[in-house]
Parts: C-alpha cells; structure tokens; sequence
C-alpha cells in the first residue's frame, strides 16, 4: 500500500510513550515468539470494516466503538466481557432506532492494554518508579517489581485478547445477539430507570416495529440477521513491536494487516508525523483512525490525512475528536471545514471521554455525566452547522456497575466514586449511564435527520 514501507521502518524513527525494558534479550525473544502465533483476526473481517466505515464517511452509516479504558489481566471473566458486549448491543439498538441507519459495532476490547501517560516515572514520598502503562507492560502496585516493565506480558496479552475473541465471536454468532433478547434486555432498564417516562415513547415504538416484522414472518429462526451480528475489535496501536509481530501479508491481497485487531488507532500523543505511530500506521491497510486534540492544527492535519490514507479512499481512516464540552465549538469547526473544502474522505467520532477528565473532591479521578453528554451534544451541532456527517461516538464504558463517572440519571455523586471504583486507569461509564447516554444520543440523531430541536433542557 505505501512505497518503501515494511512491518519494521517505523524502528528508523523518533517515537513516543514506549518502556524501557531492562533485559533486551528477552524482549527480543518474546517478539521472536509473537511472529509465530495465529493471527488474532482476520484481513477479511478487516475489509468488511474498511466497507462498513465507508458507508460511515460517506453519511450511511452510524459507528458505536465502546469499552475499556485499558483492559486489566485481574478483571479478565467472561461475565464481564458478557456484560459489556451486552450493553453494546442495547446501545446499538437505541441508536439505530433513533438515526435510521446501521450502526457499525466496535468494541475497545481484545487488546486495549496499554495506556499512554503524562510522565514516564511516578513519585511516591521519596520513591521514583516508572509510571503504569497498562498491564501489556508493568504493574499497577508500587514496587521496584511491578512497575519494572517485562516482556512476558506482551504474551499474556496475546492468549487473553485470544480468549476473549473467541468469546465475542461466540456471542455475536451463537443467538446471544437476537434481536428480541437485546429489546427485552433495554426494556428492563427503561422499567428500573428514574428517566424511565422519558424513553417509554422510543421503547413503545421499538415494540411496534418488533411485532411488525414479525407480522411479516420476519423472525431470529428464518432471518440470521435478526439473530447475529458483526461485531469488531480495536485499540490503539501503542506498542509497535506488539503491533509488527502480528502484522502479516494477507495471502489473497498481498497487502500488510495488522492482525492483532480489525482497527487500529494513533493516539493524540503519538500522531507526530515523523515519529513511529505515524510511520507504521500508514503500511498497514486496516482501517485507522487518529485521536485529534485541543492541539491539533489544520495544516498539520492535513498533511498528517494525505500521509495516512494517501488514496482518499472512503473508510481508511476515521479521525476520533476529543476536544471536552468547554471546546468542542471553538476548535472542532475549523478542522471539519478545512478538511471539507479540501476534500478529503474521513469519517468523524466523537470521544467525549479524554477532554472531560477532572478531579473531584474525593481525590477520584472522574468524569461527569453532563460534561460528556455535552462535548456529544457540541460534536452533533459542529456538523450540523457544517454540513457534514457526525459519524460516530467512542466511550470508555463497563457493563459491570461501577461508580466511576460521576451524574446521569441514578445520579452518582462525589462521594459515591469510593462505592466500586475499580478501574486500572481513567473513569468509565457503568452500564446505566452508557444507556441513558444512548437514549439521549437518539433523540439527537433523530433531530438531526428530521430537523426538529431536540428537548435538550428536559435532560
């Protein structure tokens, strides 16, 4: 795909956010290893990706990408995996319901291990360690230990991210994903739901559809597409030499996948154009996306969109803005007109997770509801004023009941965060929020494609 591009000219260049491993040997030989296992998905499945987030870019499509801020080897059962993959389907359904389009189904899951970090060390009392960067490379507790990054992990990783593909894909194929289940599940949230009078008109309408189809003899055991779903996988590609060793010629193509998941994505600090990340993403030919920040200059953008998707081609690569609710209206509208006056093919998310990121009272790190609700709310309005395609929505949620995020409906306060606050990392959504932010999302897209104002004051 690019000229004088292999698996390994990203270790030419400058990089960021990488460990430091003390025994290079050993690294080297678990890289060695890694070469030889099965991929973990397929170029196949990726290319239906590449399809699917065309019809993203081009304003047909609708992507849902949801899960883990980093996955933990401790929290590693498959209820939880279960619960999340649960709650991705309940929101994709509401979503559909409310823009009339399909919802592509990403989940940050089966390789999100690894976290970029505003310092390389920590310092506790007069202790200096390496920051945590996930469980891909050294552990949370404060030790010598823990914190001494260890390549052994990189394979842990791998059987994990294994196990847990099997998993979704089990779920996705096997009659967990039927159509009927998932509105029965939704439906019982409504019911426990302090909101619950709000959705009943979407609920009641969901319910209409369901018995119509099945009128028409529409139904799970004759219609595979009421009892199945696609489901993909995806995290950022933060560690390269994970990321190479599972990159591998696709024997029908010809062409570099990456095959440690079906998308791929440079983070906002690693997006330089001459570092690493920048450089290996643009051989692979998995769909990418690129996180844009505050910092994020439209020149640069530019170049940085011609540099990774250098064919134009609808679907390559997705450009996931994290602006926070304070921003989003003041620096997202010149980097969407610019890429429309010049043409370029991206699809647009919004993660409204990254920018909205305070320190509450308690000492927790946390994000409230509103704050993310807002930053969604603003993404909708750039696009809407521009006229171009909010494409998508990326959230770190769990399906277990966390209290994380602080606000929505249940109204999880300050000093609640202590209650079951588990996360390895940045706060995330519990499943409660994560739907209520579905509901309210709907009422946005179907405003958006009725051109009525949604009843934003009501919420």
């Amino acid at each position: 795909m690019a000229e004088k591009w292999t698996p390994t000219t990203w270790r030419e260049k400058p990089i960021q956010q990488v460990p430091d491993y003390p025994d290079a040997d050993k690294l080297a030989a678990v890289e060695s290893a890694l070469t030889r296992v099965p991929p973990l998905v397929f170029a196949g499945e990726a290319r239906s990706l590449s399809r699917a987030m065309g019809d993203v870019a081009d304003g047909k499509a609708f992507v849902l990408m949801g899960g883990d801020c980093a996955e933990s080897f401790a929290e590693f059962h498959p209820d939880n995996i279960r619960d999340t993959f649960r709650v991705i389907l309940q929101m994709a359904v509401v979503l559909t319901f409310g823009a009339a389009m399909p919802v592509i189904k990403v989940g940050r899951l089966a390789g999100q291990f690894a976290k970029p970090r505003s310092a390389p060390t920590e310092t506790q009392g007069d202790v200096t360690l390496d920051s945590y960067r996930g469980d891909m490379v050294n552990g949370m507790a404060f030790t010598p230990e823990e914190r001494t990054p260890d390549p052994d992990r990189l394979m842990r990783v791998y059987n994990q991210s294994a196990s847990t593909l099997n998993l979704l894909r089990a779920f996705a194929q096997g009659g967990y994903a039927d159509l009927n289940k998932v509105h029965q599940w939704t439906l019982g949230f409504i019911a426990d739901s302090p909101q619950a009078e709000r959705y009943q008109d979407l609920a009641a309408r969901l319910d209409e559809t369901m018995a119509f189809m099945a009128a028409c003899g529409l139904n799970p055991q004759n219609t595979p597409q009421l009892r199945e779903t696609d489901f993909y996988t995806a995290h950022e590609a933060l560690l390269l030499n994970y990321e190479q060793a599972l990159t591998r010629v696709d024997s029908t193509s010809g062409d570099w996948y990456d095959t440690s998941a079906h998308f791929l994505w440079i983070g906002d600090r690693t997006r330089q154009l001459d570092h690493a990340h920048v450089e290996f993403m643009r051989g692979i030919s998995n769909p990418i996306g690129m996180k844009c920040g505050p910092s994020t200059d439209p020149d640069e953008l530019i170049r940085l969109i011609d540099t990774l998707n250098p064919d134009n081609t609808a679907g390559r690569l997705t450009l996931i803005s994290r602006m926070s609710s304070d921003k989003v209206l003041e620096l997202l509208p010149p980097l969407v007109r610019r890429i429309k006056s010049e043409g370029r093919n991206v699809a647009w998310v919004c993660d409204p997770m990254h920018g909205n990121t305070i320190k509450a009272s308690s000492g927790y790190k946390t994000r409230p509801f509103d704050r993310i609700l807002g930053e969604v709310r603003g993404f909708f309005d750039v696009h809407q004023a521009e006229g171009t395609h909010a494409g998508g929505v990326h959230f770190e949620m769990t399906g277990q009941n966390v209290t994380e995020c602080t606000g929505g409906a249940v109204a999880i306060t300050d000093a609640d965060l202590s209650d079951r606050y588990h996360t390895h990392c940045d706060p995330r959504l519990n499943a409660q929020q994560a739907l209520e932010l579905a509901f309210l999302l709907a009422e946005e897209l179907k405003s958006a494609r009725t051109g009525m104002v949604p009843a934003r004051a009501a919420s």
